[in-house]
C-alpha cells in the first residue's frame, strides 16, 4: 500500500520531545525517512527505536542556537524534503527576571534556531523547486501571555514564515506555522507536582474546557506537511482549544451568564 510520505526525508527538530517523538513515529509509519535533530542525546535512542519498528531514521545532536552546529547536522542529513521546526524553549517567565543575556538566549533558541534550520535547507529546496517548511510557534506570538523573550521570538517566527512563503513560493516551496496553546507535555507534570490544581486553573480560559494534547498539534502539522494542504502557504493556524478565539472568562463575566 502506498504511503503518503514515501520517498521523502523529513527533518524534525526537538525530535526527542513529546510532540517531536509523535511526529517522528507518525511520519515514519507513513513511509518517510526521519532526520531527527535534538540537543539531547536521547535522540539517538529514538532513532534506534524507530529503526527497530522498521522506520528509516538518522539522528544528530545540535543546539539550534548554534548556527554552525545546525549547518553540520544538515550536511549529514543530506536531502531534506520537509522541515519541521519543532524545537523551542522558554527560560525567562517575566521581563523582570530577563537580563540582556537571557533575552538573547531565548531569541537564539527559538527564532534564530528556526531560521538557521530553514537557511540550511532552502538552497536544496530551491534547486529541486519543491519543499515544505512547517514552523511550530505559540499562541504567545499573538498576545502577551508571559515569557516575553520566548513570545517575541514566536511572533518573529510568524513573520519569518510569511516571508519564506512569499519569497520562495515561486520555487514550489510552502511555509506555514502552527500556534499551540498549553500542551500536555512533561513540564506540566512537574508543575502539577507543585500545584495539583494548576491545569484546572488554566482550563477555564479555554472554550473547550481543556488543554491541548501533543498528538493534536502533531496532526495539524502532518496535514500542513502533506499534499492535502498543497494550496496552503503563509498560514498561521492556532491549535489551542479556542484560546485565541476570545476571552471566554471575560465574556462570561460581561454577560453574567454561566455557560
Amino acid at each position: 500500500m502506498s504511503k503518503a510520505f514515501s520517498g521523502k526525508t523529513i527533518a524534525i527538530t526537538g525530535a526527542a520531545g513529546g510532540i517531536g517523538q509523535w511526529l517522528c513515529k507518525f511520519f515514519g509509519e507513513e513511509g518517510a525517512t526521519i532526520a531527527a535533530l535534538d540537543r539531547n542525546e536521547k535522540v539517538f535512542e529514538l532513532a534506534d527505536t524507530l529503526g527497530k519498528q522498521g522506520i528509516s531514521a538518522k539522528a544528530a545532536t545540535a543546539d539550534i542556537a548554534d548556527g554552525d552546529a545546525v549547518a553540520r547536522a544538515f550536511v549529514g542529513f543530506g536531502e531534506v524534503h520537509i522541515l519541521i521546526n519543532n524545537a523551542g524553549i522558554s527560560r525567562h517567565t517575566t521581563l523582570a527576571v530577563t537580563d540582556p543575556a537571557g533575552w538573547q538566549s531565548d531569541m537564539a533558541a527559538n527564532l534564530n534556531g528556526a531560521y538557521a534550520c530553514a537557511y540550511a535547507v532552502l538552497p536544496q529546496m530551491v534547486a529541486r523547486r519543491a519543499g515544505n517548511i512547517v514552523n511550530v510557534g505559540s499562541v504567545n506570538g499573538l498576545s502577551a501571555l508571559g515569557d516575553p523573550a520566548y513570545s517575541a521570538a514566536k511572533a518573529g517566527m510568524i513573520s519569518m514564515t510569511r516571508s519564506i512563503a512569499q519569497e520562495y513560493g515561486r520555487y514550489g516551496i510552502r511555509a506555514n506555522i502552527v500556534l499551540p496553546g498549553t500542551v500536555r507535555t512533561p513540564i506540566w507534570t512537574e508543575r502539577m507536582a507543585k500545584d495539583p490544581n494548576v491545569l484546572k486553573t488554566l482550563e477555564r480560559w479555554y472554550p473547550l474546557g481543556r488543554i491541548v494534547e501533543p498528538d493534536e498539534v502533531a496532526r495539524v502539522i502532518a496535514f500542513l506537511a502533506s499534499d492535502l494542504a498543497s494550496a496552503v502557504t503563509g498560514a498561521t493556524i492556532p491549535v489551542d482549544c479556542g484560546l485565541t478565539a476570545g476571552n471566554i472568562v471575560m465574556a462570561r463575566e460581561l454577560t453574567l451568564e454561566d455557560f
